[in-house]
């Protein structure tokens, strides 16, 4: 801060109440975009709280100039990495190779290990849209429910969305806390296959038996994938891995004597937007221009997946300026010392954070930006060892996946392509959420308490 400024307790207080219930009343009644809305509930508690007008200004130039230059690339790089996954059918890919290799009995578990590791470089509605007619197909094949494999695919891609970078969310919580992204894959990875296992094809074998969804009609009678079109298997599973790899054997290069000789170069190899520039070109060369893709189309392929990145970006930025003035407010000194004298883990304070935001205002994005925001900002948070840091980004994860209904737009998109009405909706997929957020933040919580 520019300034030493000491500012009453009692009044920080009201003012992150006021401020965060006015962020809440605009997203949630008057429908203001979120972006704005934390903007304005961000200025309100620094008003509120007495800070004076060039530590406001100050704490809105760090919070987005701070967080945009550790995910901006990020972001975009995973965007593009995802489109020509997309386009080239890795995805149906993996979906269709996972199937066979498993069969049809298994076939659950297969949906759900491949939406796990789609969701990673590919947005969960660009996902879901491109994998649910697999599912529907295995439905039609087993006349089973159409639950049976898309709970277990939803799972899956609801996992991979929300604890495993390359993905903006957890990316996000990463940056905003500090911590290096190799131990938030390894946490995200032991997290998030527990939670798909819990929730997809456990949960959808019990959702698949009571409630009998038949195949939508419009897609009863589509043909089956042209595999002979498609990438080859090993092909996709060596791409994907190329970021996770170097990003992981970054972390490890500091830790392990034997890589010495090799740190540098790890390091610079594994530094997330290194990692996942040479895995966009290689997918570039790889799955676009050798399956008959142009430079000039693959341009634009690529152009068109960096459309929805502004609005991650502009959102996740303001929730650093959220951070910046709870911090630099005192604010989060004060929540810090609140929550050592209740002595609760930082681990649980962040899943309960996440989860009211998330079941107030939906989106898991304004929920991680928020909870992340309001952590970052609390002192002793730069003393944490890195695992315990990767297990709070996990249990932010877990909050922000928990209880999606009316006010989440994945309910209203999983409802209309799969058929069923709101109430099945709420009994199937809300409590599949549920189930991934909850058993993430277990599995989090009970690595931290060996950290």
């Amino acid at each position: 801060m520019s300034e030493t400024v000491v500012l009453d307790p009692t009044r920080l207080v009201i003012a992150a109440l006021v401020g965060l219930a006015l962020l809440l009343v605009l997203i949630i009644k008057f429908k203001i975009h979120a972006m704005i809305s934390i903007l304005i509930g961000a200025i309100t508690i620094g008003l509120v709280a007495g800070m004076p007008f060039s530590e406001i200004v100050l704490a809105v130039n760090d919070g987005i100039g701070n967080t945009l230059k550790g995910i901006a690339l990020l972001v975009g790089l995973g965007s593009m990495f995802g489109a020509i996954l997309e386009a080239s059918g890795g995805a149906q890919t993996l979906a269709v190779t996972m199937v066979r290799k498993f069969g049809d009995e298994k076939a659950a578990w297969a949906l759900g290990l491949t939406g796990l590791v789609i969701a990673m470089p590919v947005f969960f509605d660009a996902g879901l849209i491109i994998l649910i007619p697999l599912a529907f197909s295995l439905a039609k094949k087993t006349k089973r429910s159409t639950l049976f494999y898309v709970i277990p695919l939803l799972a899956g891609l609801a996992v991979g969305h929300a604890f495993i970078p390359p993905t903006p969310g957890p990316v996000l919580v990463a940056t905003m806390l500090n911590v290096d992204l190799g131990w938030v894959i390894l946490v995200g990875i032991l997290c998030g296959t527990v939670a798909m296992i819990v929730a997809g094809p456990i949960w959808g074998s019990i959702c698949g038996k009571k409630y009998m969804v038949p195949v939508p009609e419009h897609v009863a009678n589509q043909e089956d994938f042209d595999e002979s079109k498609l990438p080859k298997f090993g092909t996709i599973v060596l791409i994907i891995l190329i970021p996770l790899v170097l990003i992981i054997l970054k972390s490890l290069a500091g830790v392990v004597p034997a890589m010495a000789p090799v740190a540098s170069i790890f390091t610079f190899l594994g530094e997330p937007f290194v990692a996942l520039l040479i895995a966009t070109v290689v997918a570039m060369f790889v799955l676009g221009t050798k399956h008959g893709y142009s430079l000039e189309e693959l341009e634009k392929i690529m152009t068109k997946s960096l459309e929805p990145t502004g609005l991650i970006l502009l959102v996740t930025a303001c929730g650093g300026v959220l951070r910046y003035v709870l911090q630099y407010s005192g604010l989060g000194d004060l929540i810090g010392n609140a929550v050592a004298s209740i002595n609760m883990p930082i681990v649980v304070v962040a899943f309960v954070v996440a989860a009211l935001v998330r079941i107030c205002v939906g989106s898991s994005t304004v929920a991680m930006t928020m909870a992340a925001g309001i952590i970052a900002a609390m002192p002793g948070i730069a003393d944490l060892s890195p695992l315990y840091l990767a297990c709070t980004v996990a249990a932010v994860a877990g909050g922000a996946t928990v209880c999606s209904h009316f006010n989440d737009s994945g309910f209203w998109l999983v409802k209309s392509l799969v058929g069923i009405d709101e109430k099945t909706t709420l009994k199937t997929w809300t409590i599949m959420e549920t189930l991934v957020g909850v058993t993430g933040f277990v599995v989090a919580f009970i690595i931290s308490c060996f950290v």
